[in-house]
């Protein structure tokens, strides 16, 4: 199977479901939030995978085994050793050519294909519209479990890819210039209503790019290259700005990723996000 790009649709996935060389998974989570705030209970989506995906497709645990284990937060990198081993025992090594969906939210499939570039692997799509746009398509769904040979992973992190605490520490000092992407809602960007991390806020100057607003809300599938464009422009996000992308935990602000690399744009994820930089009442954030 060729290198492909970053977004792979429907039809060009179900016209290579029989190439032995294609890796294709499930990596959704289910993130179940308290009406009244407070941390969210994370929970696999192994269950709905189950009951129905996309024939051949594997299950990837990314709450799970795709996780650091001994972090205080949930879904943060795992090391190099620990990355290459899940990914080996997934099947993925040299020749592979992965494609990545998530039901819903497609922050679960950008997550997998933000850590597999990170750890230096690059033939690795997101399905356009994820499952929602394999059913709309009137494509059929199985219940049989998928599975891959057992691979070796050489990872090779690319360190320019992940923004640390203290690099955005740096940035809030004014020691350092770099765009600063929220990509929550407008309104956890401004601290109101019910919080799921240690304190509401943002860290301190930053542009809000929700990442909802670079997916297309009737088909599920990413905006144009052209409108990917506008909606960063009109959220302050300069043409050439070295950006960090953050999120409450590091998941969704990998859409943001995703669709400016879609446009050609690299950029670096902040992968403690507000769920480090909260718990510490010691760092500012702002409101409103």
């Amino acid at each position: 199977m060729a290198h492909r790009s970053p977004l792979i649709d429907v039809d060009t996935l179900a016209g290579a479901l029989d190439d032995p060389a294609l890796r294709l998974f499930d990596a959704t989570v289910v993130l179940e939030r308290p009406a009244e705030g407070g941390p969210y209970t994370v929970r696999s989506a192994r269950r709905e995978y189950d009951a129905g995906h996309i024939p051949g497709a594997a299950f990837a645990d990314i709450a799970g085994e795709f996780s650091d284990p001994g972090s205080p937060f949930a879904f943060t990198l795992p090391s190099a050793a620990q990355f290459a081993q899940a990914a080996g025992a997934a099947g993925i090594g040299p020749g592979a050519a992965v494609v990545v969906y998530a039901q819903e939210s497609p922050m679960w499939a950008t997550r997998l294909w933000w850590m597999l570039r990170h750890y230096g692997f690059d033939d690795v799509s997101v399905l356009d519209g994820g499952l929602a746009a394999w059913k709309a398509s009137g494509r059929a769904l199985s219940e049989a479990p998928g599975q891959y040979p057992p691979a070796t992973f050489s990872a090779n992190r690319q360190a320019e890819q992940l923004a640390s605490r203290a690099d955005v520490e740096s940035i809030v000092r004014g020691e350092r210039q770099a765009c600063l992407v929220n990509a929550l809602t407008a309104p956890v960007f401004r601290g109101e209503g019910p919080s799921s991390y240690s304190r509401p806020g943002r860290i301190p100057g930053s542009v809000n790019t929700p990442w909802r607003a670079l997916i297309d809300p009737q088909t599920n599938r990413f905006r144009s290259p052209d409108e990917i464009e506008a909606v960063f422009e009109a959220s302050g996000v300069s043409e050439g700005a070295d950006v960090i992308a953050y999120c409450g935990g590091g998941i969704s602000a990998t859409v943001d990723l995703f669709a400016l690399a879609l446009i050609g744009r690299e950029a670096r994820l902040y992968d403690g996000s507000l769920t480090e930089w909260s718990a510490d009442p010691e760092l500012p954030l702002e409101l409103g």
